[in-house]
């Protein structure tokens, strides 16, 4: 055979690349860390503030706030395109609450309070498309956001974090870090310290977080924490502060100039 169809062959066999447009997933990938600011509002101004930052992505917040899926569509319509990745905390592992959240765009869910693995196992189900998940097709804003081929794409693009906050879901952490799918683990700081009664530092506290700290490195799951954390090893993606800080972070540096 000819080495010219020969390679033409390998070439036709090899299997296409997908195209990444998750881009805090991709910087994962590649080992590095990423951080994404918490927005409460429904201000699309704020948030495309927020959004053209210089953050990997936005952690939206919809277990803590008032914000509607509608509020959150406009936010992210009014600023397709930019550099931080839609990512969305989820009021529950619900097929309703996902299937919202994914059509209106986002591309991470975050799931608050995991203690099963069957609710586990429910934010990657309803997170993807077939034969991954159980995602159904409807309509929403994300083909006009991520291209005709968003079908054949987002499963790699999707990302899917889980957050233990209770000792439950610390003693199950093993079986919950074996469910295929799941790309972050998140240590909750706060909830751990409002669930078990202790707070950072104390000896029982740190031994939760280094039980999901180990459980999950050593399934090759990325660890996610509060961004006061990024000098903890082993945390590659973090949480940062809402707008409401940043605002006043900015105008204490303005006035200090």
């Amino acid at each position: 055979m000819k080495p010219l169809i020969a390679l033409a062959l390998i070439a036709s066999c090899a299997p296409a690349q997908t195209r990444i447009y998750n881009t805090a997933k991709q910087k994962l990938a590649e080992g590095k860390s990423i951080t994404g600011a918490t927005i409460y509002s429904p201000d699309p101004n704020i948030y495309c503030a927020m959004a053209n930052s210089g953050y990997d992505f936005l952690w939206i917040e919809m277990q803590h706030s008032p914000l509607t899926y509608s509020d959150v569509a406009h936010m992210i319509w009014a600023c397709r395109g930019a550099s931080a990745v839609p990512f969305l905390r989820v009021p529950d592992a619900t097929e309703s609450d996902i299937q919202k959240a994914t059509d209106i765009g986002a591309l991470g869910i975050i799931v608050p309070t995991v203690d099963t693995v069957e609710k586990a196992e429910a934010a990657v189900r309803w997170a993807k498309y077939p034969p991954q998940g159980r995602r159904s097709m409807g309509s929403g804003q994300y083909r006009e956001l991520y291209g005709n081929d968003y079908r054949q794409t987002v499963n790699d693009n999707m990302m899917v974090v889980i957050m233990i906050e209770t000792p439950v879901g610390v003693d199950n952490a093993e079986k919950i870090a074996s469910v295929p799918g799941i790309d972050v683990i998140f240590a909750a700081s706060t909830d751990l310290g409002n669930f078990s009664g202790h707070k950072i530092g104390d000896p029982e506290y740190e031994k939760m977080v280094t039980r999901i700290h180990d459980v999950t490195l050593a399934h090759g799951i990325k660890l996610g924490g509060p961004q006061m954390w990024g000098n903890r090893p082993g945390f590659s993606f973090f949480q940062g502060p809402g707008e409401t800080q940043l605002i006043r972070l900015g105008a204490q540096s303005n006035l200090k100039n």
